[in-house]
């Protein structure tokens, strides 16, 4: 029988190592963290982080070393004995069923019944309570793949803190928030904290560490390089150079360039998740961000530019000539090319190496008859655009899967790389990736845009859509409400174009 863990506990992990196929992810990771507090974990992009939190909550077996609650080794054969063990863990990757209601999700697997049939009214007023407060606005009859990225997130929280858990680890739990649900968040694991539970908390945003942080452990390429017991006194450059081992004294690094002719032009443009028609050029060699809260319609909008989505009205015109847009197949023979905002379930082939990933776009272009693969050339192309982008792999032969989030997203980057590209629409490009691994990704932004591609970013992160973009379009409610440029780009006017109003 596997024993819960009690309150006033801590947990410690006892040089935990943790090894894959030609990948050592954790080496000898020791620190401990006290009940009643928030622990942070931090560090670049493929520092260990989720793969710790994978063997806490059962989903991975140490290699090394072990867990221990107080003065008990714990040791879990599945997520099933960490859950039994009072241990809740909230990843990345949303563990929910798309098809099913808000109810069934929650309750999946103990749902009320009487007479054996399911009471739906028991479950829907069950779910109601686990909600409130969390996520109160969302009705539990509703089927979950209807919700947003961010509500889906909320739905997921409240299914681990049904579990009565002592021990709740977050995984980036606000990278698909909007700043109300964060506010809504963080009241909730203040709460928590108050209540004597342990807190692991997993985020980028070095906004939030300090704000709900007691305590923070610093990874780097898979170690434990120092655990700050509490952060008075503490910087956020003092944190990112213990991440990095590097100062980054400018994030964003823009630069004006030389903006080139008009290569896109939308024109009254209505389709999904618009209100109101859309019209905005794009010129070669200009970043144009679009920033907007969620449920703005700027996601919806690059899959009408992307093929994605049947628009109603309006036209597309690239270089002047009119688009149809049909399929993904027509915008990227055009040359308009999408990095969706979900790279794991729309972007990457999980199952498949990084080298078929990058190659995938681009190899019938370079097949033999158009169906003999080039090896030489899949070879050649794949080693070049790790290379250049300086993605991260043991090998070209490496599953992608295993890749962190920034290392993934360059590896998207090279794909489109891999075919003539007109237009780059990025859709929350940095979304879950390490302050270092951003600096390059802006990097790569500025290098093609230097080239004269024309780039759009999408970005929930205020601070950089202003810092990188020539010019900022807001959206609110599926409708443009704005547009500002660099120089006079400012927290407080971009929020304020963003925010929803009464209309005539």
């Amino acid at each position: 029988m596997v024993e819960r863990s009690k309150e006033g506990e801590s947990l410690r992990f006892e040089g935990i190592g943790k090894q894959f196929p030609g990948v050592r992810a954790l080496s000898d990771i020791s620190f401990a963290v006290q009940p009643g507090s928030v622990h942070a974990l931090i560090g670049e992009n493929g520092a260990g982080k989720s793969t710790l939190l994978k063997i806490l909550g059962g989903a991975y077996t140490p290699s090394h070393g072990h867990l221990q609650m107080g003065e008990r080794p714990l040791s879990f054969r599945s997520a099933a004995d960490s859950i039994a063990s009072g241990i809740a863990v909230i990843h990345q990757e949303l563990h929910l069923v798309p098809e099913m209601t808000v109810a069934e999700n929650l309750l999946l697997g103990h749902m009320p019944s009487r007479f054996g049939i399911v009471d739906k009214r028991a479950m829907a007023n069950r779910a109601r309570e686990l909600l409130a407060g969390l996520a109160g606005e969302i009705a539990p009859e509703t089927r979950l793949g209807s919700l947003s990225l961010g509500q889906r997130q909320l739905v997921e929280i409240a299914k681990a803190m049904s579990r009565n858990a002592h021990v709740i680890a977050f995984d980036e739990p606000t990278s698909s928030l909007s700043a109300r649900e964060i506010d809504r968040l963080m009241t909730i694991i203040a709460r928590l904290r108050d209540e004597g539970h342990i807190v692991l908390y997993v985020s980028h945003r070095m906004e939030e560490i300090f704000r709900i942080c007691d305590a923070i452990t610093v990874f780097k390429d898979g170690r434990h390089v120092r655990t700050f017991e509490t952060v008075e006194g503490l910087t956020q450059d003092q944190l990112v150079t213990c991440m990095v081992g590097r100062d980054i004294e400018d994030i964003y690094n823009y630069r004006p360039r030389p903006i080139c002719d008009e290569v896109l032009h939308v024109d009254g443009l209505l389709g999904p998740g618009l209100q109101l028609p859309v019209s905005f050029t794009l010129k070669g060699g200009e970043v144009l961000g679009f920033f907007g809260l969620v449920g703005a319609g700027r996601t919806e909008l690059m899959r009408l530019l992307a093929g994605l989505a049947k628009r109603r009205a309006g036209e597309v015109r690239l270089e002047g000539r009119p688009l149809a847009l049909n399929s993904p197949r027509e915008a990227i023979d055009a040359g308009i090319l999408l990095c969706p905002e979900d790279r794991k379930k729309e972007g990457i082939v999980p199952t498949a190496s990084v080298a078929e990933n990058i190659n995938i776009a681009a190899r019938h272009q370079h097949a033999r008859l158009r169906c003999v693969l080039s090896n030489r050339w899949e070879r050649e192309n794949a080693v070049q655009r790790i290379r250049e982008l300086n993605v991260k792999t043991p090998s070209p032969e490496q599953q992608i899967l295993y890749l962190s989030g920034g290392n993934q997203q360059k590896a998207i980057l090279g794909r489109w790389l891999s075919v003539p590209m007109k237009v780059l629409l990025l859709d929350e490009p940095t979304r879950g990736i390490d302050i270092g691994a951003k600096a390059e990704i802006y990097q790569i932004i500025h290098s093609l845009a230097a080239d004269g591609i024309a780039v759009i970013v999408v970005s929930s992160d205020l601070m950089e859509v202003i810092g990188i973009s020539d010019r900022i379009l807001v959206m609110s409610e599926g409708a443009l409400t704005g547009e500002v440029l660099h120089d006079e780009a400012d927290e407080s006017r971009l929020l304020n174009l963003a925010l929803p109003r009464k209309r005539a």
